[in-house]
């Protein structure tokens, strides 16, 4: 029998009538099942959370920064269940999973030191003027399934720490892992503070569109952001939107082949390549081109694809049939304009298994699918260029503005082109770092707002003013 994983609503476990299967993607046998929430089940979270505020945006910071290490420290006493779990349900490998599991409980701590400070705009002989931040109210979180967990708590932890309370909305496909924490936090978190229910894709809108939700903080495609964005119009819920990326690496002509080879390998192969932030696009500059495309092609077939909970495996499975479909559509579509492969490009549909083999394209021009759209799979485009400011024009020449790196023995010149590119984060010799205290946020079409950090922190927030004039009329 199919084991249920239970809802957390108002501080119980709850389950519903009807379910949702869950695949483990490596072999597409279901692995759970969670509760399939409609209105009802919507409705009564939001109460919770709506009840919960009353008392819980009142309580001491110090004791909601208590409330946050308590749940970090459930993850952390159940960190091998966690990981095996998200492995099974995500497709990662184990360690990449252990790393996901690891950073949710660091995050948690670090982002309970955070402190919004009050901020005095006038203290004159006749008037003290401060600004002060409120928390804006009931929270709806949804997240993507290619870091379920980690999403889950970046949204949890600055909502409760703000004194709001929230209602997460996991993918339907990684729920898993998400329910098995709402289990482990149930007599550590306040009833009705943090609620969290499974559902398809058509609660996401109800979320969007429900009367007494004051904020949506989404991750997830821009597609999406976009309707996510209307329909939070309506009543001018405020909104942070994580979207989508097709960032760019940039490797200058002094950068080490030998070094950078591996590290742009797994900039662009971790998680499968399913990371908003991987290296979608790499520019190399055409001097080091063929050795360093050959020392990447070379790295890749040392690689292990396959079964993430399987000794030695370095890249995992898609995550789902639909983005499966959708990687294997870009390469074929690479084929059928007669691109150049390095390594991968065939596809074995005949096994079980969202698999999608290892692919490096060698010089595709910039029209190309696999260069103007994001991939978001293990496929990994590179393209020669000849001057700064070439390479400048075409990495900013794309809808999308989340994050890029730079890859140089010449940190000045790095930071020169970092500062030029149209993106929220630009690394310099390393990839895919995010800390906790900086923010993290899109230009353009990568959303807007800001997670982590102090900036990430007032998005839960409204700014109040109180001002008072001394010389009271009294």
């Amino acid at each position: 029998m199919t084991h249920l994983y239970p809802n957390l609503i108002n501080g119980e476990l709850v389950t519903t009538a009807s379910s949702l299967d869950v695949v483990n993607p490596a072999n597409e046998q279901v692995i759970g099942s969670v509760p399939a929430c409609g209105a009802a089940e919507l409705d009564r979270a939001v109460a919770a959370a709506r009840a919960a505020f009353k008392t819980w945006s009142k309580t001491p910071v110090d004791d909601r920064r208590a409330v946050i290490r308590a749940m970090a420290s459930a993850i952390e006493a159940n960190f091998e269940e966690l990981y095996r779990l998200l492995t099974s349900e995500q497709g990662k490998p184990h360690h990449q999973a252990q790393n996901e599991i690891g950073a949710c409980a660091a995050i948690m701590n670090a982002q309970s030191t955070l402190t919004l400070e009050e901020t005095i705009n006038e203290d004159s002989d006749t008037r003290l003027s401060r600004t002060r931040r409120v928390p804006v109210g009931v929270v709806a979180g949804i997240v993507p399934w290619n870091f379920p967990v980690l999403m889950a708590v970046q949204k949890i932890a600055p909502a409760i720490l703000s004194g709001c309370t929230i209602v997460l909305k996991p993918s339907p496909f990684t729920p898993l892992t998400t329910l098995k924490f709402a289990e482990l936090i149930k007599d550590v978190v306040p009833a009705g503070v943090v609620n969290i229910i499974t559902g398809e894709d058509a609660l996401g809108p109800m979320m969007t569109s429900h009367p007494d939700i004051d904020k949506i903080t989404f991750t997830g495609s821009t597609a999406t952001g976009k309707r996510i964005m209307e329909g939070a119009s309506k009543d001018l819920k405020r909104i942070t939107l994580e979207l989508g990326g097709n960032d760019a690496s940039i490797v200058l002509p002094d950068a080490d082949v030998e070094k950078v080879a591996e590290q742009l390998f797994w900039s662009s192969f971790t998680n499968a390549g399913q990371i908003c932030v991987a290296a979608k696009r790499v520019y190399i500059h055409e001097d080091i081109y063929d050795d360093l495309s050959r020392a990447i092609a070379e790295y890749a077939k040392t690689v292990k694809v396959g079964d993430g909970s399987e000794q030695g495996t370095g890249v995992g499975p898609i995550q789902n049939k639909k983005q499966f479909e959708r990687v294997c559509e870009l390469i074929q579509d690479a084929k059928d304009n007669g691109y150049k492969f390095l390594v991968g490009g065939d596809v074995d549909p005949s096994g079980s298994g969202y698999y999608v083999p290892i692919t490096i394209l060698d010089n595709p021009p910039e029209d190309a699918r696999i260069v103007a759209e994001e991939q978001f799979g293990p496929v990994m485009p590179l393209m020669k260029f000849s001057s700064d400011d070439e390479v400048i024009a075409r990495a900013n020449n794309s809808e999308y503005g989340l994050a890029g790196a730079v890859w140089t023995k010449d940190t000045e010149r790095g930071v020169k082109i970092a500062e030029q590119l149209e993106t929220g984060t630009v690394w310099i010799n390393e990839f895919l770092h995010l800390s906790p205290f900086a923010p993290f946020g899109g230009h353009k079409q990568s959303g807007f707002g800001a997670e982590y950090g102090i900036e990430g922190l007032k998005e839960f927030t409204y700014s109040q003013v109180i001002t008072v004039k001394k010389d009271a009329l009294v």
